[in-house]
């Protein structure tokens, strides 16, 4: 089975569920809150709803809100914040979620009421942590974005067509703003502070440039995986060799996952266009699994790449077997 273990999918139209069948394909739908008050359970909703549906086609991931301006105002209102979080994950996970996740507005967007960045190891979210971690729970955690969002805009910059859609996200241009080193740095006091904590670092863990780098930090935390969302294009562009041997090493560490993100129903569309859409979903699919199991050279992402070969072994865990290991119950 191959599990996409980070996509944001409302897949609710049979002709999906039958492709999803026929490729043995699970998705794990993530839920996301951008900004406090947000109506991000919304997103849970529709998640749990595919998940009980299609049970072995869906799972869904929850999140949790973020702290308004009054959370900071004083000891009681903070303790009433952790509370209300850990009573709703609590609630999702009854329901049914496999995992919570953290965004990328903690450390790049979210502040206190002085203008202080909220960073994603601050104190308020500790007990959530300790709460995760005793009960068992993985964190998915988005933290900061790829290097080069922080890098000029040009034709070397693998992420600009990004940016320069989402200037808001562009960081190249916000000196005010935390670095890449700062919001990795508050990651990883995370990861040091709660061995017991699962977390898995969307895309790559931020650290997508390099696979050494990355390969540092899952040496130095054992409790600490990461998916291959939105990042398949960077581990194209880096020298072949390193990459497989980076996976052969670490091959119950990285999870599959696109984050493909389709936020309005398959059903809304018409035939012409739910045919062509799952016609390119089965290809991505498709050319994934051929990167990772065999030689065989592709064109993709403007990149001929000779696929990786792995073992099967290797590259069923990576598709599949590792997402089921780290989000239990899927």
């Amino acid at each position: 089975m191959i599990v996409d273990s980070h996509i944001h999918y409302l897949g609710d139209h049979p002709d999906a569920v039958a492709l999803f069948a026929a490729l043995d394909v699970k998705l794990l739908n993530v839920a996301v809150t951008v900004a406090p008050g947000d109506a991000w359970y919304e997103q849970a909703i529709v998640g749990r709803e595919l998940t009980e549906a299609y049970p072995a086609r869906y799972a869904w991931c929850t999140t949790f809100d973020l702290p308004d301006s009054t959370v900071w105002a004083v000891p009681t209102a903070r303790r009433s914040y952790v509370d209300a979080v850990i009573a709703g994950l609590e609630r999702d996970f009854a329901a049914g979620a496999v995992g919570c996740k953290v965004w990328k507005s903690i450390g790049m967007q979210l502040r206190k009421p002085s203008g202080e960045f909220v960073m994603v190891d601050d104190a308020l979210f500790e007990p959530i942590y300790e709460h995760l971690g005793a009960t068992g729970r993985p964190l998915l955690m988005h933290v900061g974005e790829p290097l080069a969002c922080w890098q000029p805009l040009d034709e070397h910059n693998a992420h600009a067509g990004y940016y320069r859609g989402n200037p808001e996200w562009y960081m190249g241009d916000k000196p005010d703003h935390p670095s890449h080193r700062t919001l990795i740095a508050a990651r990883d006091r995370v990861l040091a502070r709660h061995p017991l904590l699962r977390v898995i670092g969307a895309h790559l863990g931020s650290l997508e440039y390099d696979v050494t780098e990355l390969a540092v930090r899952l040496e130095r935390y054992a409790n600490f995986a990461v998916d291959t969302s939105a990042r398949m294009p960077d581990l194209l562009r880096q020298d072949r060799a390193k990459v497989r041997a980076f996976l052969l090493k670490f091959a119950d560490r990285v999870l599959y996952g696109t984050d493909v993100v389709q936020r309005y129903p398959v059903s809304s569309m018409d035939e012409p266009e739910r045919r062509a859409h799952l016609a390119s979903m089965r290809q991505r699919y498709v050319l994934d699994h051929a990167y990772f199991s065999s030689d065989a050279t592709t064109s993709r992402h403007g990149v001929d790449t000779e696929g990786l070969g792995l073992p099967p072994d290797v590259a069923a865990a990576i598709m599949g077997g590792n997402a089921r290991e780290w989000y239990p119950g899927v």
